[in-house]
C-alpha cells in the first residue's frame, strides 16, 4: 500500500536516534534517495511478501502483526518516534529470503521515512562495513548454531528413546525366554506323566475322561476371572485343603497355579469323580501341567504381542514408510510418543488421557507433530521431578472452533512470569547448564505455527503449567519441507 509522499527534512529525520550521529551530507542523500510518506490508517504492507522497503516512523502509532493459523495476533503496538520495521535483513542479500516477516497496520494518520530496500543495502555496506559484517556473522553463526544443536538435540532425543525402547522391549523378551524354557520343561514332565497313566491299566473310557477333563480345563484357563489378592488368597487355602485332604503331595505349591487358572473346589469334585483314587494323584499332576503350559503359553502371547505393540508405536512414532504429509490421528500420534517416553516418564508420573475421540483427523506432518508431542512432554516430566518426581502429566483433546486442542497439564515447578514471554526463543532455556539447548520449544513453535498454520500457548502457575497446541482441522495446502 503506498502513502502519500511529503517533503523530506534532513534535519527531521536527523532526530531519529538511527540517524543522529550521521553527517549533514549522509543525511542529504538519504532524504535524497528516500521519501517521506502519510499513511491513512489501515495496512502499510503484508507478512509474506517481497521486502521492498525499509520503513522508520515519524509520528503517529503502528501495530505488527504475524499470521498464526487463520488470524493475526498482534505482536507490538508503538506510538515511540524511529521505530522502524520491513526489509530490515536487505543487506544480506539473495543469501536470505527477502519478504516481510510480519504485517503493519496503522491505527491513526502516521508518517514514515521510507527508504527503497536496494538503497538501505547499498547505504549499509558503504557507511558501515564493519557493521555489516558483525550482522552477518550474527544472523548467519546464529543460524548455523541452531542447525548444529538441534540436529545434537534430535540426535540426543533419538539416543533416549532409543534407550527407553531398548529397555521397554527387553522386559517381554526376557520373560518370553524365560517362559519359553520353562514351557519345555513342563512339557517334558507332562508326556512323562502321561507315560505313567498310560502304563495302568485304565479303560478306554477312563482315559476318554481324562482327555475331556484337560480339554475342558484348559479351556477354563482362558477364561479365569481376574482376583484380588485377597480372592486369591482365600481360595489357594480351600484349594490346598482340598488337596491335602485327597492325599496330594505338595498341594500347596499345586494350588496357586490352578487358582490363576480359574479352577475351583467344584471342578476337582468332578475331575475326583471321574478317575479311580488309585489314579487320582496321577490326573492331578497331569492337569497342573497342563495348567501350567497354558499359562506359560499366555505369557508367551502376552510378550510377543507386547513387543509387536511397541514394535507397531516405534513405527508410528517415526512414521516409517508413510507419506511426509497425511491425514493423521492425533491419538495415535499422542500413544505412540507417550509409550516411546514411558521409560523416560516413569511409575511415579501418573499419565492421564482425556481423549475427545469424535475428533477427527487432521492434515498434518505427523512425524513432526511428534516430535512437538515429545518435547512437551519431556519439559512436562523435568518440571515435574524439579518439583520432587511425583505428579501429574495430563494429556487432553478437543474442538476448539475450527481447530483441534492438544493439551499437555503437568503439577510441575511452573514457568517464572518473568520467562514466560521467553521460553519460545531459540537458546533459552531455565533448565541447569548442560541440560537443554533452548531450542525444543522454539523447534515446536515452528513446526506448530509456521508448518501447520496452528499456534501453541502456555499457561503457568506451580503446580499448574499447560501447553496447549492449536491445529487446523480443515485441510490446509501442504507447505514445502
Amino acid at each position: 500500500m503506498s502513502g502519500q509522499s511529503m517533503p523530506c527534512s534532513p534535519q527531521e529525520i536527523g532526530t531519529l536516534f538511527l540517524f543522529e550521529k550521521l553527517t549533514p551530507e549522509q543525511l542529504g542523500r538519504l532524504c535524497g534517495e528516500g521519501r517521506v510518506e502519510r499513511f491513512e490508517p489501515g495496512p502499510v504492507y503484508t507478512e509474506g511478501e517481497p521486502a521492498t522497503c525499509f520503513y522508520v516512523m515519524l509520528e503517529g502509532t503502528v501495530v505488527l502483526y504475524r499470521r498464526v493459523g487463520g488470524d493475526d495476533v498482534e505482536v507490538t503496538r508503538t506510538s515511540q518516534r524511529g521505530v522502524y520495521a520491513g526489509s530490515m535483513q536487505a543487506y544480506l542479500g539473495d543469501r536470505v529470503r527477502q519478504v516481510y516477516n510480519n504485517s503493519m497496520r496503522v491505527t491513526e494518520p502516521t508518517r514514515f521515512f521510507v527508504l527503497p530496500a536496494d538503497t538501505f543495502a547499498d547505504i549499509m555496506q558503504e557507511w558501515f562495513p564493519m557493521a555489516v559484517h558483525l550482522l552477518e556473522g550474527l544472523f548467519f553463526g546464529s543460524k548455523s548454531t541452531q542447525r548444529a544443536i538441534g540436529q545434537r538435540e534430535r540426535l540426543l532425543a533419538l539416543g533416549s528413546l532409543s534407550a527407553g525402547l531398548t529397555h521397554e522391549l527387553n522386559n517381554p523378551a526376557a520373560a518370553a525366554v524365560r517362559a519359553t524354557a520353562t514351557l519345555r520343561e513342563r512339557v517334558g514332565k507332562m508326556r512323562h506323566k502321561l507315560a505313567i497313566i498310560a502304563q495302568g491299566s485304565y479303560s478306554p473310557e477312563v482315559m476318554a475322561k481324562l482327555i475331556d477333563i484337560q480339554e475342558r480345563t484348559a479351556e477354563r484357563v482362558a477364561k479365569a476371572p481376574a482376583l484380588s489378592p485377597l480372592e486369591a488368597s482365600d481360595r489357594e487355602d480351600t484349594l490346598s485343603d482340598w488337596l491335602d485332604d485327597q492325599g496330594i503331595p505338595d498341594g500347596w505349591r499345586i494350588a496357586p497355579t490352578f487358582v490363576q487358572a480359574g479352577l475351583d473346589v467344584d471342578w476337582l469334585d468332578q475331575v475326583a469323580a471321574a478317575v479311580d483314587e488309585e489314579i487320582l494323584p496321577s490326573a492331578i499332576g497331569w492337569l497342573n501341567y497342563t495348567v501350567e503350559t497354558e499359562l506359560l503359553m499366555d505369557e508367551i502371547n502376552d510378550s510377543t504381542t507386547r513387543i509387536s505393540h511397541l514394535v507397531d508405536a516405534a513405527k508410528q512414532y517415526s512414521q516409517l514408510d508413510r507419506a511426509p504429509f497425511q491425514n493423521a490421528d492425533v491419538h495415535e500420534l499422542l500413544d505412540s510418543t507417550l509409550l516411546m517416553l514411558s521409560g523416560k516418564i516413569g511409575k511415579r508420573i501418573k499419565v492421564v488421557k482425556e481423549y475427545d475421540r469424535a475428533l477427527p483427523r487432521i492434515p498434518a506432518y505427523p512425524a513432526e507433530l511428534n516430535q512437538v508431542w515429545t518435547n512437551l512432554i519431556d519439559n512436562a516430566v523435568s518440571a515435574i521431578n524439579s518439583a520432587g518426581g511425583e505428579g501429574t502429566l495430563t494429556v487432553r483433546t478437543a474442538p476448539d472452533h475450527d481447530r483441534l486442542l492438544v493439551e499437555f497439564r503437568d503439577t510441575g515447578v511452573g514457568i517464572p512470569a518473568a520467562d514466560r514471554g521467553r521460553i519460545f526463543d531459540p537458546f533459552f532455556t531455565t533448565k541447569p547448564v548442560g541440560e537443554g539447548t533452548g531450542l525444543g520449544l522454539d523447534i515446536s513453535w515452528r513446526i506448530v505455527v509456521n508448518k501447520h498454520h496452528g499456534s501453541i500457548q502456555v499457561e503457568s502457575e506451580p503446580g499448574d503449567t499447560r501447553f496447549q497446541v492449536l491445529l487446523p482441522l480443515t485441510s490446509a495446502e501442504e507447505e514445502p519441507a
